[in-house]
């Protein structure tokens, strides 16, 4: 099954209950795209029921603290930040043991305005999106200091042990290379949090050139962690 993926939403469009799947140290962006791999019965529900739904939008948000299970044996469920980004279904396929492979592209981020009643074990939320309504429109980003980013990401892959494609990176459009940076380079949950949480993409460039030339000074040590 391969759902449409190109339909641009207007704030009106945006619904006024949102099921999330919370997700530590996973990001995700307006117009960025994420791989997800679902096994879970919780969240085989849930996209089940998004996939009928007539936006196909799931909340992409990060709890903040991992589910522990309690001395009762019951799990405790966390807390989430107050930012998520919605996503929609762009495509999905499912195993012969009953994973869904996703894609998300993302859309809108939200503010949770409330936690509502669960459903079939997962969560919902009541967003609020209207602090985030220019994520809406597609105007191009553009990064003030493109050359000092880069110069601070070879030195981020070269301390890691990250291999890449220059050429490409070098290739790639202001936009394309600011969400997929901050979305898949292994910063801390609090990192990738504070990114998100960003009001322009020029304030996210500028946060991204921080945390790179950071993690590189001495005794940061290995910031790699998946």
């Amino acid at each position: 099954m391969a759902p449409a993926s190109g339909r641009h939403f207007t704030l009106a469009d945006l619904p006024a209950t949102l099921p999330v799947f919370p997700l530590p140290g996973v990001l995700l962006l307006p117009r960025g795209r994420l791989p997800l791999n679902i096994f879970e019965p919780r969240y085989v529900a849930m996209f089940d029921d998004a996939l009928c739904a007539p936006d196909r939008l799931i909340g992409m948000i990060q709890p903040t603290q991992p589910e522990v299970e309690g001395a009762d044996g019951k799990i405790k469920v966390p807390q989430l930040y107050r930012t998520g980004c919605a996503g929609r279904i762009a495509s999905m396929s499912e195993t012969e043991d009953g994973r869904y492979l996703i894609t998300l592209a993302g859309v809108c981020r939200f503010n949770v305005a409330a936690e509502v009643e669960g459903r079939r074990g997962y969560r919902r939320v009541t967003p609020d999106f209207a602090a985030w309504a220019g994520d809406l429109d597609r105007e191009a980003t553009i990064i003030a200091d493109r050359r000092r980013l880069i110069g601070a990401l070879k030195t981020y892959f070269r301390i890691n042990h990250i291999e890449a494609d220059w050429e490409g990176i070098e290739e790639t459009s202001d936009d394309k290379l600011l969400t997929t940076l901050a979305m898949v380079c292994p910063f801390d949950p609090s990192e990738k949090q504070a990114l998100l949480e960003c009001r322009t993409c020029s304030d996210r460039a500028k946060a991204m050139t921080t945390l790179l030339e950071m993690a590189a000074l001495p005794g940061c040590g290995d910031r790699a962690k998946h």
